[in-house]
């Protein structure tokens, strides 16, 4: 930095309101195809579920669970708790918590379509071996190489979202994944309500259809443009311009390509993202990229939509009334998703993701109440309960569905500089599928051991995840992408870290200046 000037990292020149550009059919095609990846991770986690409530499937693959579920007067909240079932759900969560650290460098170096493009390989693969599965092994592979392609789209997907996006819209068309995400999980239980009615290979065409996703996911990954940002960031200046000159459609495009010039040399001094982003200039965004993700499946979502049928058939719903209600959950989601697309750019994250944590916490206290005192160990709830149940759920699912289901992938998404973006979302996925994990792995031995209390345990989370919202994150509507760093040095909190990091910063660059004027005098 010569002269002793100093600049944080970053972009920290204010050229926002210089950007010009409107919304392009180019652009929203570009992302509405991306976001198409999206829905393998919903289709799984749809799919999951209804396959593991199938007589079909436990009799081959879990036959000690079968014949819990046939003893009519097994604890109601124990009758599928296995650990090998749990495995299947969760084997692939924990594949792509590995994959997507390996996705971070291939993102970074060769561009973001380049991770679609595996994810969707990989994951054809996985629905292939799953559907042909005769052994559990053979089935536990499939799911590894299901995980290693949602670990590839979940890391890649989410940026090119962000990248593609004109800063007014980032936020709707950025929750176009998890609007795919919703609409696969929908579609999933739609076949699984299909698939339960061929008695015994049902199972193989709801899992062996997760290929078609895959297919959209991979020809899409080829035939779309690669993003700006990232081909700026591999040096293909002039390339970068002419894809932003196109997705904008002016070429009055300075203020923004000279953003991501100053971010792209920026991006390029760094040799260690991950090392990088532990600096405590990054701190803000790093604590971001690992409670957000955290906290959306803390929320308690992902018990509800892996095991709705399972759940439902414990609280006394018959086989395809199970997966009917599960079937209503899924069309819940993805209706409200489409209320975050229309609201977020206009009523900021902040808003919706506290009103929705208000929602959550009173659905899942209702819940857990209901089944406290109407639902025992060898009980049914009754049919007027019952449709209590599923009501309250649908609306928590519905506050899931507007705010932290789509809000937990668009702000980390968002909020890191060039240079460790792609490793921050990398961080992203791999807490989400960490914990994502965690909860399928315990939560039919939790439902086992908490029983109704399951409800009250995840209803305590969606509490602190509101309050962390209220205190430490501030609104990034309306903020360019590569002008984050800005909004971090204004929060009445993080400015006090980075200030500090920024004083030590600049006392070291006048020391080494001092030093050069010294060595030069003599």
């Amino acid at each position: 930095m010569a002269g002793g000037s100093f600049a944080p990292a970053g972009v920290a020149k204010d050229r926002a309101e210089q950007y010009e550009g409107k919304v392009t059919a180019y652009v929203i095609i570009a992302c509405i195809v991306a976001a198409v990846g999206g829905s393998i991770f919903g289709y799984d986690i749809g799919i999951s579920g209804g396959v593991t409530s199938m007589n079909s499937f436990l009799k081959k693959f879990f036959p000690s669970v079968y014949a819990k579920k046939m003893h009519s007067h097994e604890n109601n909240y124990c009758k599928f708790n296995d650990q090998g079932l749990a495995a299947f759900t969760s084997s692939l969560y924990l594949a792509g918590l590995v994959a997507t650290l390996f996705a971070s460098p291939v993102t970074q170096t060769y561009g973001r379509r380049v991770s679609i493009v595996c994810g969707g390989i990989s994951f054809l693969v996985g629905a292939a071996l799953n559907a042909a599965a005769v052994d559990f092994p053979m089935l536990l592979f499939g799911r590894i190489m299901l995980g290693v392609g949602i670990g590839f789209g979940n890391q890649a997907i989410p940026l090119y979202l962000s990248e593609m996006a004109p800063t007014h819209l980032r936020g709707g068309l950025n929750i176009m994944f998890q609007l795919a995400t919703t609409l696969g999980i929908f579609s999933a239980n739609m076949i699984n309500y299909g698939t339960s009615k061929l008695d015994q290979w049902g199972w193989r065409l709801s899992l062996g259809l997760a290929a078609a996703p895959a297919l959209l996911m991979t020809f899409g990954g080829i035939l779309l443009p690669e993003t700006p940002n990232s081909l700026i960031e591999q040096g293909s200046k002039e390339k970068g311009r002419k894809v932003l000159e196109r997705i904008r459609g002016t070429q009055h495009v300075d203020a923004e390509f000279e953003d991501m010039i100053d971010a792209s040399e920026l991006a390029n001094s760094i040799k260690h993202p991950f090392r990088n982003i532990l600096e405590k200039r990054n701190r803000p965004q790093l604590v971001m990229a690992i409670c957000m993700p955290m906290f959306q499946i803390l929320t308690g979502i992902n018990s509800i939509l892996f095991y709705a049928p399972v759940l439902f058939q414990s609280m006394g719903f018959e086989g395809n009334a199970s997966l009917y209600s599960s079937a209503l959950t899924g069309a819940v989601l993805a209706l409200s998703t489409l209320v975050s697309i229309a609201t977020v750019d206009r009523l900021g994250r902040r808003v919706l993701l506290i009103g929705g944590g208000i929602q959550m916490i009173i659905c899942q206290v209702i819940v857990g109440i209901i089944l406290g005192f109407k639902f025992g160990n060898d009980q049914e709830l009754s049919e007027g309960y019952s449709i209590v149940v599923v009501v309250v759920i649908c609306l928590f699912v519905a506050a899931f569905g507007w705010s932290w289901g789509p809000l937990g992938w668009t702000v980390p998404s968002e909020i890191f500089p060039l240079d460790t973006r792609s490793a921050g979302q990398s961080i992203t996925v791999a807490v989400n599928l960490f914990f994502t994990f965690i909860i399928a792995q315990c939560f039919l031995s939790l439902l086992c051991g908490l029983k109704f209390g399951l409800f009250m345990f995840f209803a305590g989370w969606i509490t602190v995840m509101t309050i962390f919202v209220y205190v430490f994150l501030p609104e990034t509507k309306g903020v360019p992408i590569e002008e984050m760093m800005l909004m971090w040095q204004s929060h009445w909190f993080w400015k006090k870290i980075i200030s500090e990091n920024l004083e030590e910063e600049e006392s070291y660059v006048r020391q080494r200046d001092s030093l050069e004027l010294t060595q030069h005098a003599h």
